[in-house]
């Protein structure tokens, strides 16, 4: 049986390693031998000697639903977060600790997380006196969501602190999925307002933090590591559609969506990213409807938002447009598939 690192370059669902290195750690501590859990999976130990191996996303969540079942630590990707930073981001972990303030080293971040993970997003918002460091999933049917949602909210939370140290603190921490039976764990780490069942996740904080710098950051390293990365990402660059995808999800979630605001992050007309996509074989229309339905069905399934707060988070004119839209996409009301995911757990 040999580690399985799957790919020797991303693929569009591929994740490193490096934020499920904790693991073995975890389940020990839980009481469980983790050779003996990760047989079950066909994978070994050593896959998590190297935090450059790559994993499936879809795997990924396989992994951590096996894992809850096991040990029936239902805040299992809490743990895991916990002892998972910043430098777990390899090279753009680097970047990051030596950029210039918080904004350029989260705007590195946003725009290189593709290196790191290809089954997600991850975004800032800025919004007044408010920011917003929000994650999330755009691989279809994972499992696990909720375990990997808290498990990126707390990573979140520890790169915002290892940036800022103790002058920022946050205002408010975002879940979008349904409030776990025992919160404890997670208002002994945070010791931050929770809100669950919320439209996304992520961490809401003071603007004024981006502002700060980043202590013993480097502008020589930084401009090396910049380099580097940007040498990776030539080597890595998805296809235009995936591009596309991927800046939608938080599009749709912040409000910028139209085809015009999706068109100015790639600095080319509407006309011209209309033309670019034909020849991938699809449509801005299609991608955008994908990406509607992922985020509604994520929330459906995992929250207890009620249809008029999700068809206001995707900017639906009301619950009725957002159903006829669902029933289109799926071929039943939000209603009938949300009973019908819950019988489904139950059953």
């Amino acid at each position: 049986m040999t580690p399985v690192t799957e790919k020797k370059q991303p693929s569009d669902t591929s994740v490193r390693i490096a934020t499920l290195i904790a693991l073995p750690v975890v389940l020990k501590k839980l009481g469980y031998e983790p050779a003996m859990v990760l047989s079950e999976m066909g994978f070994e130990l050593s896959l998590f000697d190297n935090p450059e191996n790559l994993i499936s996303y879809a795997k990924r969540s396989q992994l951590i639903k096996l894992c809850v079942n096991k040990t029936g630590c239902l805040h299992f990707g809490h743990l895991i977060g916990r002892r998972t930073d910043t430098s777990s981001f390899g090279l753009v972990g680097l970047l990051m600790q030596q950029s210039t303030n918080v904004a350029t080293a989260l705007h590195s971040l946003v725009r290189f997380a593709h290196l790191h993970v290809r089954g997600a997003v991850i975004y800032l918002e800025e919004k007044n006196d408010q920011a917003f460091l929000g994650y999330s999933i755009i691989q279809p049917g994972t499992v696990a969501h909720e375990q990997i949602e808290d498990g990126a909210v707390t990573i979140a939370f520890n790169i915002l602190r290892n940036l800022c140290g103790s002058e920022c603190h946050p205002s408010n921490i975002l879940f979008a999925h349904r409030k776990p039976v025992n919160t404890r764990p997670f208002r002994q780490f945070f010791k931050t307002p929770l809100s669950f069942d919320a439209e996304r996740s992520g961490v809401l904080f003071p603007a004024s933090c981006l502002q700060q710098p980043v202590m013993g950051a480097n502008p020589e390293q930084h401009r090396l590591l910049q380099k580097q990365i940007d040498q990776l990402e030539n080597s890595f660059r998805g296809d235009f559609a995936e591009q596309v995808r991927r800046v939608l999800h938080p599009a749709l979630l912040t409000h910028q969506a139209s085809a015009d605001n999706i068109a100015a992050l790639f600095s080319i007309h509407q006309r011209t990213m209309h033309r670019r996509l034909n020849t991938c074989n699809t449509s801005f229309q299609k991608l955008a409807d994908e990406s509607c339905f992922e985020i509604a069905r994520q929330l459906l399934e995992n929250s207890s938002i009620k249809l008029s707060q999700i068809a206001e988070t995707l900017d639906y004119a009301d619950a009725s447009a957002f159903t006829r839209a669902f029933r289109r996409w799926s071929g039943m009301t939000p209603s009938v598939w949300r009973e019908r995911y819950q019988h489904e757990l139950t059953a």
